[in-house]
């Protein structure tokens, strides 16, 4: 049936566990020294830590994709790591929405203010502060 014997086939699978293993460990110490270098804020490498945690987890226990998968009534183990992949970047997006909202709100509110504080100074002055903002159109 196969040309070659089945156990041929697959590669060594230990090997692909020390892959994953150093993928987990780099992963979170990009995101450590993103976090030291203050590129990103902890509240926001909190779930990137999580998620690198998880997979280092699951790469040092091997069957315990199987395990996980069982117990949520999985049958292909794979297919419950894709499932995991899929709610870490729905989470992961979910809070960059929440982000983006926020600092929409607190743009509109300094909007807000600088228009306030300009018409101040203009009814103070008597004369008309000229916007050369980059956003405005002429």
């Amino acid at each position: 049936m196969y040309p070659f014997p089945l156990y041929a086939v697959g590669t060594d699978i230990h090997r692909i566990q020390y892959l994953a293993i150093i993928g987990s460990i780099a992963m979170l110490g990009f995101i450590f020294e993103l976090t030291r270098k203050k590129k990103v804020r902890i509240q926001y490498a909190i779930l990137w830590f999580f998620l690198g945690s998880l997979f280092l987890f699951f790469s040092i226990w091997r069957h315990g994709l199987d395990v996980a998968a069982k117990a949520i009534g999985i049958v292909y183990p794979p297919a419950a790591l894709f499932l995991l992949l899929i709610l870490g970047v729905f989470a992961i997006l979910v809070q960059f929405s929440v982000v983006i909202s926020k600092l929409s709100e607190q743009n509109t509110k300094l909007i807000q203010e600088l228009g306030t504080a300009m018409s101040k100074i203009n009814d103070l002055t008597g004369e008309k502060i000229k916007d050369d903002s980059p956003g405005k159109t002429r």
